[in-house]
């Protein structure tokens, strides 16, 4: 009956670096390994000094500071950590929390990630959380779309921005700058994969408004783009990264030269098309159209990567990680491995997954190589994976910023292992809608939340005027044409949703409220799931109270396990559901804890 999985992930990150790790800081000689520097030099056997979690010096003979703490890594490989330019710190068969996907990357030697899951209001509290974890640096990045378009067809328009017009892409731009966004992703065609009309897609006049928008305030742009059409619309555009296969058919050499010409970029996550993923099981029945489909689309994928690697395209390293069958941390390593199956050598691959994707990032003076002056995010493998790229899964060191995160007795932070933040104090009063356009009396940004898909509910909600003073919600919606239509609007506890907020002092939710009579859903939201009790609105107004013991677990949706716990909550939705076509309209007001 919920369909934000956008916003129930628990996850996210920053572009922070590691401001707490297991050790501060410190003067650092590496001795004898094999460097692997992704300048484009040989591999040569080299000391590596670390100060003040920058790179002092390379080579041999080179004077070794007596403070420093000395690791012999003769035999072994260092190289520049990994990047992964296209991840979803969400759940999908792994653990939600920014922790724990934090810590699968740095354990995979994953230094540098960008998040595409994030909505903007969570940016600043996830950047908190992440400042005491050991975790990759994370870009946060904002995301746009077209209305119903790809991205926007299961997501919120605070996790993403819908724009059908120059006008609007610079608009929103614009409206984002205030959230300090890493980057922007755009979703640029509707195609699904072939699984459904492509009549959505994001027209090239607002794809270049976009990218120059973004372009002024010193943003980079990439985009979601699956087709060799739409490729070479995000050519013209000049978007700076591809961040996915064009694979719907062989590319072209003339949209090969409009991408080279126009300098972007190109990271086709390969790891999540790969049509039997490691540990997976073949498909019953290898002949369905499904399966022809994926077995074709992955061809084409590696067909075009290896035709535009040739040609001089930049090639970096994504994944799509988060997404089903794409794990968190080893598809890094496994992407890397395709990029050799598509026929590039483990230098080359090795090169995308670090200095090109630097390259890509606009980062290369800071990261992606191992040199003087860059910082020292270095990972120590036993192994040449510049001979069998294999190899990069055998992590023995990871430094980010010059902290020694993974390695013999290194523990990690105690926030790792701890898979929310500490949870606010409740207050009574949630919303009465005097307050800021917008915003409940938390300060936190109410959410509109409809069922997806490329239909979807229509959803109207405002803050009104009541008769006799002060403000009311009104809700009005008209259901989507399919089964089990959905509309609400989300008051998030705290900002973002990030937060978890403590409401133990407290027996239940109370609001005053009015409808069309019929049944509506009051709906809570907690770290461990969704929860919900049906309520009745007439067209009065009336109080109506849930006690927290009345409340049900969703079936099927990331249903708790226990009771209902008061202490880890994180949202409340108001709304409901009515036949295909129906209208449904609801006011409430004084929503608040009793």
């Amino acid at each position: 009956m919920i369909f934000r999985c956008f916003l129930s992930g628990v996850a996210g990150a920053a572009l922070l670096g590691l401001a707490a790790g297991p050790s501060a800081a410190e003067t650092l000689a590496i001795r004898g390994a094999t460097v692997f520097d992704a300048t484009g030099a040989e591999p040569r056997t080299a000391d590596v000094v670390v100060r003040d979690g920058r790179i002092l010096a390379v080579g041999q003979g080179i004077a070794i500071p007596a403070d420093a703490r000395t690791i012999d890594a003769a035999g072994k490989a260092l190289l520049p950590g990994f990047f992964d330019v296209h991840t979803h710190w969400t759940p999908n068969g792994q653990p939600a929390a920014a922790p724990a996907i934090a810590t699968a990357y740095v354990q995979a030697g994953v230094t540098t990630v960008n998040d595409f899951h994030q909505p903007p209001e969570a940016f600043e509290p996830r950047r908190r959380w992440e400042s005491q974890l050991a975790t990759p640096h994370v870009n946060l990045t904002a995301r746009m779309s077209t209305p119903g378009g790809h991205g926007a067809d299961w997501a919120d328009t605070a996790t993403t921005k819908w724009v059908n017009s120059p006008d609007a892409a610079r608009k929103a731009v614009r409206d984002l700058l205030p959230y300090q966004p890493d980057l922007i992703k755009a979703f640029v065609d509707g195609w699904r994969y072939g699984l459904s009309a492509d009549n959505t897609s994001m027209d090239v006049g607002t794809l270049s408004a976009l990218v120059d928008e973004a372009h002024k305030a010193g943003l980079k742009v990439v985009t979601h783009t699956v087709t060799v059409a739409r490729g070479r619309e995000a050519a013209q555009a000049k978007v700076d990264i591809i961040v996915h296969s064009l694979q719907d058919r062989p590319i072209d050499p003339e949209t090969v030269a409009m991408l080279k010409a126009a300098g972007v970029a190109y990271a086709p996550t390969l790891a999540v098309y790969e049509p039997v993923k490691p540990g997976q099981a073949p498909p019953s029945d290898p002949d369905s159209p499904r399966a022809r489909q994926q077995r074709a689309k992955f061809d084409y994928a590696l067909q075009n990567v290896k035709a535009l690697h040739d040609a001089g395209v930049l090639v970096a390293l994504g994944t799509d990680a988060g997404m089903p069958g794409t794990p968190h941390g080893v598809s890094t390593l496994r992407e890397m491995e395709l990029l050799v199956q598509a026929g590039l050598t483990p230098r080359q691959a090795l090169m995308a997954g670090t200095a090109h994707s630097a390259l890509a990032m606009g980062l290369e003076k800071d990261r992606g190589t191992i040199a003087p002056g860059m910082r020292a995010d270095l990972v120590l493998i036993d192994g040449a994976p510049w001979r069998d790229i294999s190899d990069t899964r055998k992590v023995e060191r990871v430094f980010i910023d010059g902290r020694e995160v993974v390695g013999p007795g290194v523990a990690l932070p105690p926030a790792n292992s701890v898979m929310t933040m500490p949870a606010l104090p409740a207050q009574k009063l949630i919303d009465d809608f005097e307050g800021a356009p917008g915003r409940t009396r938390l300060d936190t940004l109410r959410v509109q939340d409809t069922d997806g898909g490329v239909d979807r509910s229509t959803l109207v909600s405002l803050v009104a005027p009541e008769v006799g003073g002060g403000h009311a919600l009104r809700l009005a919606a008209r259901m989507s044409i399919k089964e089990s239509p959905h509309a609400g609007v989300i008051l998030p506890l705290s900002r973002g949703s990030v937060e978890p907020v403590d409401a133990s002092a407290f027996q239940g939710l109370s609001f005053r409220g009015r409808g069309d009579g019929g049944e509506y859903l009051v709906m809570v939201r907690t770290v461990a799931g969704w929860w919900v009790k049906p309520v009745l609105a007439g067209q009065e107004w009336s109080e109506v109270r849930v006690a927290f013991a009345d409340l049900a677990p969703i079936p099927g949706w990331r249903s708790p396990s226990a009771g209902f716990e008061p202490t880890e909550l994180l949202e409340i939705e108001f709304g409901g559901g009515r036949a295909p076509g129906e209208l449904l309209w609801l006011e409430i007001d004084d929503v608040e804890f009793f």
